[in-house]
C-alpha cells in the first residue's frame, strides 16, 4: 500500500474504540496508520496512547447548539475541511477510513475532494448524520446491522469490532453446562452507568420471589455508585454493585442474562453470546438504540421495554418470566444472540480499507 490509512473518527467512544480496533488490525498487517481527530475529545487521550500519529482539525456537532450555532456552522465547516484538506495532501494516505464523529465529516469530504479512496462505517442500525452525507460519495460504505442505508448497492454489512477477550468467549452452551443454583444477572448502562437502571432495577428484583431472586452484577456509574448500593441494600437485595466493571469478558461469561442499554452494547451481547432485556436510551440520537435493539429482538436474543414503559413492576413481570424456570430460557436467548454475532468485524473493515486502496492483503 503506496501510503498510510487515514482513519477519522472521534468524540464518543462508539466511534473511537471500533475504529481502533480496525487501526490494531491494520498495523499488525505491516500498513501505516494515521489518525483525524480533535483536540477536545475521548481520541485525544486514546490515539497517542497506542503510539498512532494524529492530526487535529477543529470541530465540534451541531445538533443541540441552537440558532447561532446552525448560522455558524457553515464557516465553522469550511475551516475545518480545509484543515482536513491540508492533513490530506501532507499525508497523502492511500485510503481513508471514516469511523463516524465529528472529524469523520470534514476528513471524508476532503478525501473526496483529493481523490482519495473513501471507506465508511456505521456502528449502529440508524446511520448517523454524517455517514448519511457521506455514504454518498464514498467508494464503500460499512454498517453493522443490515439495512442502515436502504437502496444503496456499495454497502457490505461487516458487524461492529468488539474487544478480543469477548470473542473469545465460549459458546453459551459449553458456558451454561454444569451451572446449578440461582441464576446471575448482569445490569450495566455503558461505561457511565445508567439512572434509570439504577432505580428501577433494584425495586424490580426486590418484587421477585425469593426463590427466583437472581444474584445480581450492576454497574452503576461513579456518581450513582453509593445511592444505588444502598437502595439494594434498603430493599433486602444482594447486589455487588460496581463503579466500573473492569473485566466485561469474565462478567458477560458469568452471566446468565442482561439488563442494559442498546448501544455498542448489542453487538458485544451478540459475540459473547448472552441474551438480555433491553431498554433503549429514549434520547438516543435518531432513536438508534430502539434500531439496535429491535435488531437483537427480531433474531429472538433479546426482549425490549422502551424506557417510557420502564416501571419496577414491568421488569419484575420482564424478569419472572424469563427467569421462573430456571436457566431454560436464559440459555435459548444466549443462543439466538450468538446467532447473529459477527466475530471478525475488524479483520473485515481492515480488508475493506486494503481493498479500497487497491493493494495486496
Amino acid at each position: 500500500m503506496k501510503g498510510p490509512v487515514l482513519i477519522m473518527a472521534g468524540g464518543t467512544g462508539g466511534h473511537v474504540f471500533p475504529a481502533l480496533a480496525v487501526a490494531r488490525v491494520l498495523r499488525a498487517g505491516g500498513h501505516e496508520v494515521v489518525w483525524l481527530g480533535t483536540r477536545r475529545r475521548i481520541e485525544a487521550k486514546l490515539v497517542p496512547a497506542e503510539g498512532i500519529p494524529i492530526e487535529w482539525i477543529d470541530i465540534e456537532g451541531l445538533r443541540g447548539r441552537g440558532a447561532a450555532g446552525w448560522l455558524a456552522a457553515p464557516v465553522k465547516l469550511l475551516r475545518a475541511i480545509l484543515q482536513a484538506l491540508a492533513v490530506v495532501r501532507r499525508v497523502r494516505p492511500a485510503v481513508a477510513f471514516g469511523g463516524g464523529g465529528f472529524a469523520s465529516g470534514p476528513g471524508g469530504i476532503a478525501a473526496w475532494l483529493t481523490r482519495t479512496p473513501l471507506v465508511i462505517h456505521e456502528q449502529n442500525a440508524a446511520a448517523g448524520l454524517t455517514n448519511r452525507w457521506l455514504a454518498r460519495l464514498a467508494d464503500t460504505v460499512a454498517e453493522a446491522f443490515p439495512g442502515s442505508f436502504p437502496g444503496r448497492r456499495n454497502v457490505v454489512t461487516t458487524g461492529n469490532p468488539v474487544r478480543r477477550e469477548i470473542a473469545a468467549l465460549p459458546d453459551p452452551e459449553e458456558r451454561f453446562a454444569g451451572r446449578e443454583g440461582r441464576l446471575r444477572l448482569l445490569v450495566f448502562g455503558g461505561s457511565q452507568g445508567a439512572a434509570v437502571l439504577n432505580r428501577v432495577v433494584p425495586r424490580a428484583i426486590a418484587l421477585l420471589p425469593d426463590a427466583v431472586r437472581p444474584l445480581v452484577m450492576h454497574q452503576s456509574g461513579a456518581t450513582q455508585l453509593e445511592e444505588t448500593a444502598a437502595l439494594y441494600r434498603r430493599l433486602g437485595v444482594a447486589a455487588d454493585v460496581r463503579a466500573f466493571i473492569d473485566d466485561m469478558a469474565a462478567a458477560y461469561a458469568a452471566a446468565d442474562l442482561a439488563v442494559a442499554r442498546s448501544g455498542s452494547t448489542v453487538s458485544e451481547l451478540a459475540v459473547a453470546g448472552l441474551g438480555a432485556i433491553l431498554v433503549p436510551l429514549a434520547i438516543a440520537m435518531d432513536d438508534h438504540q430502539t434500531r439496535n435493539a429491535r435488531f437483537l429482538v427480531a433474531a429472538g436474543g433479546a426482549r425490549i421495554i422502551p424506557e417510557s414503559a420502564l416501571t419496577p413492576d414491568r421488569l419484575a413481570a420482564e424478569l419472572l418470566e424469563v427467569l421462573e424456570a430456571g436457566r431454560e430460557v436464559p440459555l435459548r436467548l444466549a443462543r439466538a444472540a450468538r446467532s447473529v454475532a459477527v466475530t471478525d468485524a475488524a479483520e473485515r473493515l481492515a480488508g475493506l480499507c486494503v481493498a479500497a486502496a487497491g493493494a495486496p492483503a
